[in-house]
């Protein structure tokens, strides 16, 4: 039997007198795209912040490709393979597009003391593939700050996949994106996933991404998971149709499960 990529083993994590994980447990393969769904409230932050190194589980193990990462420092997991993307983009906005991917490949080879008005010159080349790669090579040359967001969206992929890591989190990936923009990119993730053998492990609000493009879904209610599976097995799981999806939620999925089987 392989080892997973990630394993996640009894996540526990209480603030005050509220469970916000209640053993958390669940494996990610290369290659994979897992979405975290539930209720507002429901744990998907606590589980992707202690997955990331943000919150320290008051108990439980994290395991990355072999790696015991359980309350290191978010650093430190960048380091050993983990990137991220957040709700609110994150990018240098006052620089050029392949700038800020430059940026990326900058640190990601620990030559941040060697930046002082170096950074147009240094990892062009490389950052120019990266940009190439999520659709964005004729941009390049852009301040990001003239950019529509789902295009910042882009950028922001581009500067997770400079780091190479194996475990790529994305938190609420399609927030403020209109539909056609939200599919692409998550079809775009999808792809590069696959190719580069990145898990993905994604929140997300929007029903059309998750049983369009995941793999697997856990449902977390209350800070515990509900349901684990398929988009098909957790959209007939009459417990999560109970407590989150709804009919109408349900047959949303199940649309967006169609859409999805005839694009590709």
């Amino acid at each position: 039997m392989t080892t997973p990529l990630l394993a996640v083993t009894g996540l526990e994590k209480r603030f005050g007198g509220v469970t916000a994980g209640k053993n958390v447990t669940f494996s990610l393969e290369a290659g994979e795209m897992l979405a975290i769904i539930g209720p507002n409230g429901a744990g998907k932050s606590t589980t992707f912040n202690m997955v990331g190194g943000q919150l320290k589980p008051d108990a439980g193990s994290i395991v990355l490709a072999g790696h015991d990462i359980t309350g290191k420092p978010p650093r430190e997991i960048w380091r050993l393979g983990v990137g991220r993307t957040f709700q609110i983009a994150q990018t240098f906005v006052s620089m050029s597009v392949v700038e800020n991917v430059q940026m990326a490949l900058i640190s990601h080879h620990h030559q941040t003391r060697s930046v002082t008005g170096a950074a147009t010159r240094l990892h062009r080349e490389a950052a120019l593939a990266f940009l190439a790669r999520v659709g964005m090579g004729d941009m390049a040359d852009r301040p990001v700050n003239e950019l529509a967001y789902g295009d910042v969206k882009r950028v922001e992929l581009a500067i997770a996949l400079a780091s190479e890591p194996k475990l790529l989190l994305m938190d609420e990936p399609t927030a403020g994106m209109a539909p056609k923009e939200r599919t692409a990119l998550m079809q775009l993730t999808a792809d590069i996933a696959r190719e580069r053998r990145i898990g993905v492990l994604f929140t997300e609000h929007d029903m059309d991404s998750v049983f369009g493009h995941a793999d697997r879904i856990l449902v977390l209610v209350r800070g515990e998971i509900i349901a684990a599976g398929t988009p098909d097995e957790v959209r007939g799981n009459q417990r999560v149709k109970q407590v989150y999806l709804g009919e109408a939620g349900s047959q949303a999925a199940l649309k967006a499960r169609r859409q999805a089987a005839g694009g590709h």
